[in-house]
């Protein structure tokens, strides 16, 4: 999916896009291959302030450069896209998840980090302390349900394709604060 079709995907479901800098370019293509791309990745940021973390997620830090991710979900519900193509979200997991992905069957548990899950998965960084207290807002959960969704109508994919870090990674814990099962759920509604 091209950049410009990424936004107005979005766009069309409905969400409220921030384009930040030159995000249709801003990608880590040089360090390997983008696709093919199987699925959508959720993850929280650990981290507080919606300018603060849009900053991190384009611009990486020491020992991560980014974009880490395509897009951050903020608590006010909007969509900052901060990179397309290959970003630093997903990391090495689990081969077997990526095939139950690609077939849109259940996960299988992640038990091994074997396959690189940047090249794999568009990713959506959200606001979160990812404490299990920090509140996630109503509007927030539906941006995260509308974005995931404007990706899988586009490729054709179901609420399948959509995964949270906990479940490609072994120990990992993000999101936390609801469940991938009820998120998949919201999107499987939208979806029709």
């Amino acid at each position: 999916m091209s950049a410009s079709r990424m936004l107005s995907r979005l766009k069309a479901e409905g969400v409220t896009v921030v384009e930040v800098g030159d995000w249709e370019t801003h990608n880590r293509n040089h360090k390997g291959p983008w696709g093919p791309v199987n699925g959508v990745m959720i993850h929280h940021t650990v981290t507080s302030g919606s300018k603060r973390t849009v900053e991190i997620c384009r611009d990486g830090y020491s020992g991560l450069p980014g974009p880490l991710c395509h897009g951050v979900i903020t608590k006010d519900g909007r969509v900052h896209l901060v990179g397309h193509g290959r970003a630093n979200h997903a990391g090495l997991g689990d081969d077997d998840v990526l095939r139950a992905v690609i077939a849109e069957r259940a996960l299988p548990p992640d038990n091994e980090a074997n396959t690189d899950g940047n090249r794999h998965f568009y990713g959506f960084e959200c606001e979160n302390l990812g404490d299990g207290d920090d509140p996630w807002p109503e509007v927030q959960l539906e941006a995260i349900e509308r974005a995931a969704a404007a990706i899988c109508r586009h490729h054709g994919w179901t609420e399948r394709s959509v995964i949270g870090h906990l479940e490609w990674q072994p120990g990992k814990i993000d999101p936390r604060g609801f469940t991938m099962a009820a998120m998949r759920a919201r999107i499987r509604d939208r979806l029709g």
